[in-house]
């Protein structure tokens, strides 16, 4: 059956129980002279006698009391003049029983010459009193179109309703097939089911069809046709009875329903703004426009908060700021458009009030008239446009959502000749409605989203160096936006003595309060990193940091009534020293780092895993490893091994097949392994950072051993001004020697044998000595009147930095300066 989107008033439709609906009616054709002609299915089954036992016959014999001929000769005359005739009469049914029926006769016809009536019964089950005015109305004005047709399927009578319906004169169907009325696949159809009846004698019912009305060209319609046989005394059939109603309300209101429940699964299947209008525009056409237009206010589209105009905000700009972010058209490439996708546009259809956007109601314009002056002097370039392509018809409908006006969307009708009507207000009220929320819905997840994205950027380092021991590089890819941002990390943190730490990890979860966690987290580590601790005692203190979070996090989820959140995480910490060459990490449930040397051989190291962070069940171990220079090394998070098949092991052979040895360019190379491990945005983040390792030379490292007397201090400081000459750094042998002086000076009188002092060539010049005590120096600021306590604050003074850190064997005090 053909599809029509056309509007229709809405009503009623009439039910199968109304009073005039004849589609169940028993039939007969009775002759001038009272005899039946032809006989229904209905009528055999309302009154027993089979066709072969009544056509031929007299009908007197039906009636359960003698005619009177005077009132028979009346009723004739009159439906001889085209008025027909309508009343309770009783007759007796073959098993002799008295039934009171309700007669209808309809004006007179002719078949094969011969003057017929159509008469139509039904049982009376309850007490009616049908008066002249009710058989007119069944004639002229009955809801029920009605017509016989011969076995040529040739019109031999119909009622004035169906006459209405195709607004072709009676005269002109008389005699005449309806496939000559109507040409094409309607016409042939309809005579098929008749045929059909024809052949088999069983009935056809509702039968529903969309036509074009002569009486009313501009608006197709919607029928429903039942067709029956009638009987002839041998039993066979002598013609079809057709019955038609229009049903263009009920049609049309079920196509709007199904319109709008399809809209539902059309419409906002993702959380994308641009996306969602979109989507509107192209369900509508050409279902219910030939043109669609969605234009959104520009603050709905920033990035600076995402938000419309409430409605109680006053009166709107005369003239807003709109984007265009949804266009389709039944022409191929939308010319109707004065303003295509992403620019700016600020149109409102006359009389152009901006406040339609705020508050005001669809607006309906049935006929557009491009000439009119409204469209002329303020919209110039949309009436040539009109003019051009036969935009004839036009609603523009606010969007709004939630008490916030979002938009416009403006619904155009140039191919298809039927203008907009009250009914297709309703229809494109509901689609933008629809389309708005989720708009709003998207706009406000969007919000959310680049909060959280823009929080977890700042969280993470714009710049990462690893001095003269390593050259680093790091690459991040986010989770789609579906997942919400996770928590990854990572940090390179520059340490005493030319070393460098490196971190990565993985909070739970995902989101703002997974994205705030990692903030803390990584605050917490270049915090540890700071005061020295090696990897297995940052990740203990930082294990006891995050059972803090966790609980706190419980407390507040008790109080508000909210369910406790557990918050977890892993990270893998490691120190490099380029002196040695040697990578001291420990991890807590992070996968271990892929080692590639120098060869191009990858492979990754073990490395004890340790419990994640949060669990506080297990103590943590650090493992050491040395590589050779130029190795590279790679830290990374699940999201880049947990490929589709969720399969780690083969996740972590790509990553190391990935890591090809032969580019010189790292960051491209960090890049490039992310791309082809992950093609796709997944529901985690990804992270790799990579670093290749450097040592320092021979001749940037001086070491000594100090003998436990005071003596020795003058002859370590005499070595050190030695060697600052030898590098050329002749501006720092006083303020070294100084440095020197005091250290070794606190370590002879502190401390046991066997003492070293180290002096460190790199971005800076460090100075270390270490020796076997465990007690860490600490900074006092002396009194005027006391003789000692000034050495640390001096060295304070006079580097740009200095610490402690322990070692297996104790501790290394050291002072870093500015090379000049």
């Amino acid at each position: 059956m053909e599809s029509g989107r056309d509007g229709v008033d809405a009503c009623t439709p009439v039910g199968t129980g109304d009073a005039f609906d004849a589609s169940s009616d028993a039939t007969a054709v009775l002759s001038a002279d009272g005899v039946v002609v032809g006989w229904s299915r209905a009528a055999e089954a309302l009154l027993g006698y089979r066709p072969r036992e009544v056509v031929g016959r007299s009908a007197a014999r039906l009636l359960a009391m003698p005619g009177d001929p005077a009132r028979a000769v009346a009723i004739a005359q009159r439906c001889r003049v085209g008025m027909g005739w309508s009343g309770l009469v009783p007759v007796r049914h073959r098993d002799s029983r008295r039934i009171d029926i309700d007669l209808r006769v309809s004006a007179s016809f002719r078949i094969d010459e011969k003057e017929c009536f159509l008469v139509s019964v039904r049982e009376q089950r309850q007490q009616w009193t049908v008066g002249q005015s009710v058989l007119d109305g069944f004639l002229t004005r009955s809801p029920v179109g009605m017509a016989v047709m011969d076995r040529e399927l040739r019109y031999v009578w119909l009622n004035d309703t169906l006459e209405r319906f195709g607004g072709v004169p009676r005269d002109q169907r008389l005699g005449r097939r309806l496939s000559e009325l109507l040409p094409g696949l309607q016409g042939e159809t309809i005579e098929g089911l008749m045929r059909k009846v024809l052949a088999t004698g069983e009935p056809v019912t509702d039968y529903e069809y969309l036509g074009w009305s002569w009486a009313d060209p501009h608006r197709r319609h919607a029928y429903s046709s039942s067709f029956f046989p009638l009987m002839d005394g041998a039993d066979t059939q002598a013609g079809v009875c057709y019955m038609v109603q229009d049903v263009t309300e009920r049609w049309t209101a079920r196509q709007l329903l199904s319109l709008v429940n399809e809209a539902g699964t059309s419409v906002g299947r993702t959380l994308d703004v641009v996306q969602t209008a979109q989507e509107l525009a192209d369900f509508a056409v050409p279902r219910f426009a030939d043109f669609v237009a969605v234009d959104l206010l520009e603050p709905v589209l920033s990035t600076d908060g995402h938000a419309g105009w409430p409605s109680d905000a006053g009166p709107a700009p005369a003239r807003p700021a709109m984007r265009r972010v949804g266009l389709q058209s039944v022409r191929e490439g939308c010319p109707e458009a004065v303003a295509q996708v992403g620019e700016e546009v600020d149109f409102l259809p006359p009389p152009g009030d901006a406040n339609l956007l705020v508050s005001g109601d669809p607006v309906l314009i049935p006929v557009v008239d491009p000439s009119d002056d409204l469209w002329v002097s303020e919209q110039p370039v949309r009436a040539a446009r009109m003019r051009e392509f036969g935009m004839h018809s036009l609603i523009s409908v606010p969007m709004r959502a939630r008490n916030t006006a979002l938009g416009l969307t403006t619904f155009v009708r140039s191919l298809n000749p039927v203008p907009f009507g009250p009914d297709d207000v309703l229809l494109a009220h509901e689609l933008v409605a629809r389309a708005a929320m989720c708009v709003d819905n998207a706009r406000r997840y969007t919000r959310e989203h680049d909060a959280a994205v823009t929080l977890q950027r700042s969280l993470l380092p714009h710049a990462l160096t690893g001095g003269t021991a390593l050259e680093v590089a790091s690459s991040y890819l986010p989770a789609d936006a579906s997942g919400g941002v996770g928590g990854n990390w990572f940090d390179v943190i520059p340490l005493a003595g030319a070393r460098v730490g490196l971190v990565v990890g993985d909070v739970v979860g995902h989101g703002i309060s997974a994205a705030a966690t990692m903030g803390q987290l990584r605050t917490a580590v270049q915090t540890l990193a700071a005061m020295e601790m090696p990897p297995d005692d940052l990740l203990a203190h930082l294990d006891d940091l995050v059972m803090r979070l966790s609980g706190e996090e419980t407390g507040r989820g008790a109080a508000t009534g909210n369910a406790a959140t557990f918050i977890g995480a892993t990270c893998l910490y490691a120190v490099y020293d380029p002196v040695t060459r040697r990578f001291t990490m420990a991890r807590a449930g992070h996968p271990p780092p892929v080692v590639v040397a120098p060869d191009g051989h990858a492979y990754f190291p073990e490395i004890p895993a340790g419990p994640p962070l949060g669990l506080g069940s297990m103590a943590f171990e650090s493992s050491e490893i040395e590589l050779a220079e130029n190795s590279l090394i790679g830290f990374y998070t699940n999201g880049l091994i947990e490929g589709i098949d969720q399969d780690v092991e083969s996740g972590m052979a790509r990553l190391g097949t990935a890591l090809d040895q032969t580019a010189t360019d790292l960051g491209a190379l960090c890049t490039h392994t992310v791309q082809q491990l992950v093609p796709a945005p997944r529901p985690d983040d990804a992270a790799l950072l990579l670093a290749r390792t450097h040592a320092l030379r021979a001749e940037q490292v001086a070491s000594w051993d100090v003998p436990a007397d005071p003596v020795a201090v003058a002859h370590a400081r005499a070595e050190a001004i030695r060697r600052l000459t030898d590098w050329g750094l002749e501006e720092l042998a006083i303020t070294t020697e100084l440095i020197v002086s005091e250290l070794v000076t606190n370590a002879v009188r502190y401390a046991g044998a066997p003492i070293r002092l180290r002096l460190l060539r790199d971005a800076r010049l460090t100075c270390e000595v270490a020796d076997t005590s465990s007690t860490a120096p600490r900074l006092r600021h002396a009194r005027s009147m006391d003789e000692g306590g000034r050495g640390l604050f001096l060295v304070a003074q006079l580097a740009h930095r200095w610490g402690a850190r322990y070692t297996a064997e104790g501790k290394i005090i050291w002072a870093e300066q500015e090379i000049p």
